[in-house]
């Protein structure tokens, strides 16, 4: 495995588990500027921490586009395919454990974000370091379904489905308070 491939999975790694944290804050930090909503999150959802983790992993993958696709043509795909498992590990994780516990607890959540980012990057190192998911066609739409993700994080914060996923328990609000 390429020296060059481990640092930037690494650098990817640690750039989305300390962004990933502060992005829970800089809308309250903003003053709840609408702008800074579509990319942090907006409330306790599940569905807002999901964008957590979306975020920061989307936009470094933007920057090792730019160095790592010459030598990994399954780049997109790989990426495509880390992301999207851990955005489904996610609420996978956190149903299960407060269904079995009966509750969340803060110490959990944060746990399963750091769990499924880590699973993230490991299945994604993997899959570009075998070189799995190539293809052109294959590329072309994990780029199309990685910018539509993107879009559908800003557009659900601002007119988000009323279901479970969507809804902060806390407040008892979807998104901006809908």
């Amino acid at each position: 495995m390429s020296n060059k491939l481990r640092r930037w999975e690494l650098a990817s790694f640690l750039f989305a588990a300390a962004a990933g944290p502060l992005l829970h804050f800089t809308y309250q930090w903003s003053g709840e500027n609408a702008i800074v909503a579509s990319f942090s999150a907006v409330n306790e959802s599940t569905w807002e921490h999901m964008k957590l983790l979306f975020v920061p992993m989307f936009l470094f993958s933007l920057a090792e586009m730019a160095v790592l696709t010459e030598q990994y043509r399954n780049f997109l795909a790989a990426k495509a395919a880390s992301i999207l498992l851990g955005l489904a590990l996610i609420p996978t994780l956190y149903y299960t454990y407060t269904g079995v516990w009966g509750r969340s607890l803060m110490v959990l959540d944060v746990a399963v974000f750091y769990i499924a980012l880590a699973a993230a990057h490991l299945v994604g190192l993997r899959l570009l370091r075998k070189g799995r998911l190539t293809g052109g066609a294959l590329q072309i739409a994990a780029l199309l379904g990685l910018w539509a993700l993107a879009f559908l994080f800003v557009w659900f914060t601002y007119r988000p489905p009323h279901i479970a996923l969507f809804l902060d328990p806390a407040a008892g609000i979807y998104g901006l308070g809908g």
